[in-house]
């Protein structure tokens, strides 16, 4: 490489004017003017425009310059022509004069866009994902990625967190999803488990005394993909001791308030609110809230279980519920788009969906005769329901109703264009049950993780009434996405094994799998608690972006697939003998 690049292409203006300087990078457009040959120059900081005379030693070889080839030019900065000004770009009011041309590369055609708009399939992008990662948008995504990691190391640095790095190859505990294994070659027949967080390792941080200790971490489940999940994914993990739940909260949300400063420079205010777990799922039908825009749940029943109305009526009467939201000024609505509505909640297991039109202070159309005037009147009251609105009724079990009430919440905010993209609604979701019963295990399970502590008040209940017990555990919401989890954490060994118990793991399986806890909480374990933020979901929401693959450098498929390098992979005979391992077909 004779040619060293003195300056990027994003970084000289007007006040570089008359200098020699040497950039580098890829061809992003080639324009041929049958004399002039004008080149866009790229690279991550930028793109600049470079002129090549017919008289210019570089004239022969800019001819054949295609699309990505990599190049470095030298030339003289100049002011463009009057009317030429690009005032989209920072080097928009210059351009290079080039005098000396270095082909470093040559490319082949690409098979994806990198410049202008993306009309490649996901498939195509994720394949060829190292030209995808050359697309500025892509690496926009990066950098606030990259400038989130400073911010975060920086903030806890500065609040005498210790960054402690835990191991990927651990004991096999699982905790909710199913662990990756990695077989052993030293100990055939024995496996380690690829960490899903390091949950028991930063307990164990704690009693060994290091106080307050963060990691950007990998972890790892073997559990079915979404948009914002994947196999791998990244967690700034946090840990403190002598603590209690305020401790933690205040310490996360300056770090909120830091990130959107200086990530976005939007500032937000805290303290951040606070929902019960409970009023949470009655008023939005979600443990993880959008908060951007109103569409309220509404529990109706008390007020509809001695109508004439059947449906509503005996469906109070069996112990279930009835429940709606008031769409705003959408009385409107035609008899097709109400017809969809019903259509979109029975496709997810409703019965029906009861519509009523707000007229005035009343009702409008035929299920008037069914309710009395004060029934109706209570009913558009409750929901503070004015004229021109549009009320929707489901009624079913609790379960059923609050769930598909808050997708009907969103899916309508969606369509309503009720969401705003350049506004941001935290809220902490506090308060969660300990317990939830798995009807298909037919037992309790752990709602976060068994090493979560119950309200000091609710000890007692752990094991005779543990649909009763409260967690004092905490969910950072961010939009309508859990963006952050943590919990106060067991800290002696005879409320451990009393959780654990609750579970349906006995002693012995307690001591297998989780022995070394276990003996470590009996050797003076501090009151400890933490959270753990999901790093890629947090940067997908700051980069407005749809899903984490968009901001994670090589993801992988819905199928678990790397289509880039084709893993998982079959291994050879030889490896797997090594391990001792025999492949069922």
């Amino acid at each position: 490489m004779e040619l060293r690049r003195t300056h990027n292409c994003g970084e000289l203006d007007s006040q570089d004017i008359s200098k020699t300087v040497i950039l580098s990078g890829w061809v992003d457009r080639r324009r041929d003017h049958g004399g002039l040959i004008f080149i866009d120059l790229r690279d991550r900081w930028g793109i600049t425009q470079i002129r090549i005379e017919p008289v210019s030693k570089a004239y022969k070889d800019a001819k054949r310059l295609r699309s990505e080839f990599v190049v470095s030019f030298k030339g003289i900065v100049v002011e463009r022509p009057e009317g030429m000004i690009n005032k989209k770009l920072k080097t928009g009011e210059i351009e290079i004069v080039a005098e000396e041309i270095e082909i470093l590369n040559e490319s082949l055609t690409p098979p994806l866009h990198i410049s202008g708009e993306v009309n490649s399939s996901e498939d195509l992008r994720l394949k060829y994902r190292y030209l995808d990662l050359r697309r500025p948008e892509m690496q926009k995504n990066f950098l606030i990625r990259h400038k989130l990691c400073q911010i975060v190391r920086q903030y806890f640095s500065e609040n005498n967190f210790v960054e402690v790095e835990t191991p990927f190859l651990m004991k096999s505990t699982p905790e909710g999803a199913r662990d990756f294994l990695v077989p052993s070659r030293v100990w055939n027949g024995r496996f380690y488990a690829l960490p899903q967080s390091p949950q028991t390792y930063k307990q164990l941080l704690m009693v060994a005394g290091f106080d307050r200790y963060f990691q950007i971490v990998k972890c790892f489940r073997d559990e079915d993909l979404r948009a914002d999940r994947q196999p791998e994914f990244t967690q700034i993990d946090v840990e403190m001791s002598f603590i209690d739940v305020h401790d933690i909260i205040a310490v996360v949300e300056n770090l909120m308030v830091r990130i959107f400063k200086n990530l976005l420079d939007i500032e937000i205010k805290s303290p951040f609110i606070k929902i019960p777990y409970s009023e949470a799922m009655s008023k939005y039908g979600s443990d993880k809230p959008d908060l951007r825009f109103d569409l309220q749940i509404f529990n109706i029943s008390d007020l509809v279980v001695e109508s004439d109305f059947k449906v509503f009526s005996d469906t109070v009467k069996s112990g279930n519920v009835v429940a709606g939201i008031c769409a705003r000024n959408c009385a409107g609505f035609s008899r097709k788009q109400i017809d969809d509505l019903i259509q979109w909640v029975k496709d997810r297991g409703a019965k029906g969906l009861a519509a009523i039109k707000v007229k005035g202070t009343d009702w409008e159309g035929s299920l008037n005769k069914f309710f009395t005037e004060n029934i109706r009147k209570n009913i558009v009251r409750k929901m503070d329901a004015k004229d021109g609105d549009l009320l929707l009724f489901l009624a079913d079990t609790t379960e059923l109703v609050f769930s598909i009430l808050g997708d009907l919440r969103i899916y309508l905010a969606k369509n309503l264009k009720l969401i705003s993209e350049n506004e941001y609604k935290l809220a902490w979701i506090v308060d969660f049950p300990l317990f939830e019963y798995n009807s298909e295990e037919k037992r309790y399970v752990a709602r976060h993780h068994p090493f979560t502590s119950p309200k000091l008040a609710d000890i007692d209940k752990i094991l005779t009434e543990p649909e009763k017990v409260q967690a004092r555990a905490y969910d950072l919401v961010l939009n309508g996405m859990e963006i952050a989890g943590g919990s106060i954490r067991i800290s002696n060994t005879e409320l451990q094994q009393k959780m654990f118990r609750a579970l349906g793991i006995g002693d012995e399986e307690a001591n297998d799998k989780f022995g070394f806890l276990l003996e470590a909480l009996n050797y003076g374990a501090p009151p400890h608690g933490g959270i753990a933020f999901g790093l890629d979901r947090l940067v997908m929401i700051l980069a407005k972006c749809i899903s984490i693959r968009e901001v994670i450098a090589f993801p992988k498929t819905a199928s678990a697939m790397s289509l880039m390098d084709n893993a998982p992979s079959v291994v050879s005979q030889v490896q797997l003998d090594e391990l001792g391992i025999k492949l069922k077909k």
